[in-house]
């Protein structure tokens, strides 16, 4: 086997890899829908404080910290006979469709604990399932490229699927819908998704189960190790870096492009959709960089690139969508090489421990990233929409706000992107598990794979009772 290129009976197939990505249709819906559209619905039209969204959010989501390393090692040691992750993947779908309901059906004028309570069940709902789907993804190949397309295929699904909910948005006024129904029916087109991806993927999708190396339960000190991991902690400051740049952008999007830049609820919701419809190209064209630069110089690539892109928000005329329109393209190309980059890497350290310590984390691995994404997100909401209510930004719907309000605006939607989205590809400088280091770590593996399923066949064998002498034909 070569560095560079997989043998045929590893590869991934592409009519294996859209349907098991098919739970992506509804985390990645949830992802842009949940943090774009429901904090403005909650505070414009429900009328709840903008301080208690963002307090409340923030609470969850630094309370629900630990939740995907609990998770992640009830997952490890899993062992069904229908796999490892598919059980997990089940379970953890009914909990996020309740959480999703309560949310977009929400009450006008409810308070803090509601929130709380159903933003808890979302969000634990939401870690199950895509903790589980991300690291039965790393397993799917043992290939360091591959990871890449698996991943990038993936990141495609879900950019399908927020375009289908983001048509939702967009074709509600063709149908006489107002905007909060249009909020609300998009709600629906997500709680639908998931139990739909969720029953592909686990009724199509074959599941590997990694070999563990026979010893005594594992140590508290291996996870340690774990936690400690130098690249593990440089990933886990480039997810946060990397979800709170364009988490920071999505909690005041439809503020800036409404009050700032003077679109319509409409036209903003159509820019958006083109930054996100940019991530399918993206995704591709991302996971072809990586195969000729490899993961992180692609990463180093596409942050900066995204950055300087960012600029041309406040170059192009107000109100100008024609003009808009390549610049929201440009940007959602670069941003959709963030995750998949990421994602990808961190199944490779995920082989690299498994190496070292003889038992899959890929789990644990996983629950790190996530972990860095839910404290991103806290501070995405947590930070702007209390910054932007002491600024004096109004956002309730038809206020009129100050030349001054609308000024912090756009420095809070520049300056904060710009700057968490380059200290992430800062992050990957001088990144060593390459193709070549990796290409080492699975032939190593493999070996050792290879000696366990040997050894274990040849205990099976020697376990069976011998041959009744009186019915062996001569």
């Amino acid at each position: 086997m070569t560095a560079d290129r997989p043998p045929a009976e590893l590869k991934l197939t592409v009519l294996r890899m859209f349907p098991f990505a098919a739970p992506n249709i509804s985390l990645g819906a949830l992802g842009i829908v949940v943090f774009v559209s429901l904090p403005p619905y909650f505070s414009g039209h429900l009328g709840v404080p903008m301080s208690v969204i963002g307090v409340v959010w923030m609470l969850v989501r630094l309370l629900d910290v630990p939740v995907d390393v609990l998770l992640a090692l009830g997952m490890d040691r899993t062992r069904t006979p229908i796999g490892r992750y598919r059980p997990w993947l089940i379970v953890g779908a009914p909990i996020l469709m309740a959480g999703l309901y309560m949310l977009f059906m929400a009450p006008s004028g409810f308070d803090g604990i509601y929130l709380f309570v159903w933003l808890a069940a979302l969000y634990l709902g939401n870690s199950i399932v895509s903790l589980a789907h991300q690291a039965w993804a790393a397993s799917l190949t043992r290939h360091y490229h591959e990871r890449s397309r698996i991943f990038g295929v993936i990141n495609a699904v879900g950019v399908a699927g927020v375009m289908a909910a983001m048509a939702v948005l967009i074709g509600g006024p063709a149908f006489h819908l107002s905007n909060a129904q249009a909020v609300r029916d998009s709600g629906w087109f997500i709680i639908l998704a998931v139990p739909f991806g969720v029953a592909v993927a686990a009724l199509t999708t074959p599941e590997r189960l990694a070999p563990d190396q026979a010893r005594a339960q594992p140590p508290l000190k291996d996870y340690f190790e774990i936690l400690a991991k130098p690249d593990l902690l440089r990933l886990f400051l480039v997810s946060i870096a990397l979800t709170l740049g364009p988490g920071w952008m999505a909690a005041i999007y439809l503020f800036f492009f409404e009050a700032s830049r003077g679109f319509s609820g409409q036209e903003a919701y159509i820019l958006l959709a083109v930054y996100i419809l940019a991530g399918i190209p993206g995704a591709f064209a991302t996971a072809a960089l990586a195969r000729r630069v490899g993961k992180h110089r692609t990463l180093m690539v596409t942050t900066t690139a995204f950055s300087l892109g960012l600029f041309s928000i406040f170059i192009v005329p107000k109100g100008d969508i024609a003009l808009y329109v390549p610049m929201m393209f440009f940007e959602g190309v670069m941003a959709s090489g963030f995750g998949m980059m990421v994602q990808a890497m961190l199944a490779d350290v995920g082989d690299e421990i498994r190496l070292r310590q003889g038992r899959q984390r890929m789990s644990l691995v996983f629950a790190v990233n996530t972990l860095a994404s839910k404290i991103a997100a806290a501070g995405a909401i947590g930070l702007t929409f209390p910054l932007l209510q002491a600024l004096g930004f109004n956002p309730a719907e038809g206020a009129v706000n100050t030349p001054a309000a609308i000024h912090n605006l756009d420095m809070a939607f520049l300056i904060g992107p710009i700057v968490f989205v380059m200290a992430g590809g800062a992050c990957v400088i001088g990144w060593r598990l390459d193709a070549a280091r990796h290409g080492e770590i699975r032939a190593a593996l493999e070996v050792r794979d290879a000696e366990d399923e040997l050894a274990a066949a040849l205990a099976a064998t020697l376990a069976r009772p011998p041959l009744d002498p009186e019915i062996v034909t001569p």
